[in-house]
């Protein structure tokens, strides 16, 4: 009697086969399944920082969001791992992924954004991950491999600050990145650390790295004059002294708090805003940049481009 194979599509976790095969032909077919997988993403970057609490996550989910109000095709894998904020943030924080024989099927948020977190995966919301390296790699490699993410524009990953072990696994996996975006706030304190994160990219030979400045102003909403509040600038010459290209300011503004807690994206809940212009520029020079790099890369909506 001829021994059934592994069929391509079924992942590990759920075959049946699945203890019968040595560790060597899991892993390899691990690997097909994820390079499988990931050819159907056309373009994937990073979004980090070097330091925590200059509003990384925020910007990667309204960046997500500006980008699918064009027309793209998006999904976010919250590689933050021991702090996942971004189910939270899209008003999707209740919701479980649904498991197939293929794998998860990523959470589907109201803006047609695909989110795959470990946040999904919790007893309860007040569990903490208390994990070393090699379970968080192994769990990004199931985030890539084992997540039907099918037709995606964009693959955006939220990582913690820092240069550590969520970036190496994500760059190690992936084999090719197509960039990073680092967010910062204007003062020194903050891009020390967004240097360092600048090198890191560069060392892990990421082609295209831009750089955010966050927190940039804030219009008083009594008298309606700019106050800086952190400074202001400080990314544009970071940019500049590290040769990178500077992709906007994003000015503070006391809505995002609530709009962040309530699940609802700034760029949803307040559309004219000075903010929400600023992520549609920030966004139209990030995608014209990745095109630039990758002219014969072709997206899968026609619509993206006018941003």
């Amino acid at each position: 009697m001829k021994e059934e194979k592994c069929k391509e599509d079924t992942t590990c976790g759920v075959c049946k086969k699945a203890d019968t095969c040595a560790e060597e032909e899991k892993e390899a077919h691990e690997q097909r399944l994820l390079q499988k997988n990931m050819e159907r993403v056309r373009y994937r970057f990073m979004v980090l920082s070097g330091k925590g609490g200059v509003g990384k996550s925020t910007v990667a989910v309204n960046l997500a969001v500006t980008l699918s109000q064009e027309g793209a095709e998006v999904g976010i894998i919250d590689a933050d791992i021991h702090g996942p904020n971004i189910p939270k943030m899209m008003g999707v924080e209740s919701v479980k992924p649904f498991i197939s024989s293929e794998g998860f099927i990523p959470v589907r948020t109201h803006q047609e954004i695909k989110v795959m977190s470990i946040a999904f995966l919790l007893r309860s919301k007040d569990d903490a991950v208390i994990w070393r390296g090699p379970l968080k790699h192994s769990l990004i490699k199931q985030f890539l491999g084992e997540v039907l993410w099918e037709d995606l524009d964009y693959l955006i990953f939220d990582l913690p600050p820092g240069t550590g072990d969520e970036a190496l696994s994500i760059a190690h996996l992936l084999k090719r990145v197509d960039g990073a975006i680092v967010v910062t706030t204007p003062q020194e304190v903050a891009l020390l650390d967004a240097r360092k994160s600048i090198t890191f990219c560069q060392r892990l030979n990421i082609p295209l790295i831009g750089v955010v400045e966050n927190m940039s102003g804030m219009i008083c909403p009594h008298c309606q004059k700019e106050i800086d509040l952190f400074k202001k600038g400080g990314g544009v010459r970071a940019a500049k002294e590290m040769g990178v290209p500077f992709l906007g300011r994003i000015p503070l503004d006391p809505g995002m708090v609530e709009s962040t807690d309530n699940g609802n994206p700034f760029v949803v809940s307040h559309p004219q805003s000075t903010v929400t212009e600023a992520f549609r520029s920030i966004a139209k020079t990030w995608v014209t940049l990745l095109e630039e790099k990758n002219p014969s890369r072709k997206l899968f909506s026609k619509k993206v481009g006018s941003v």
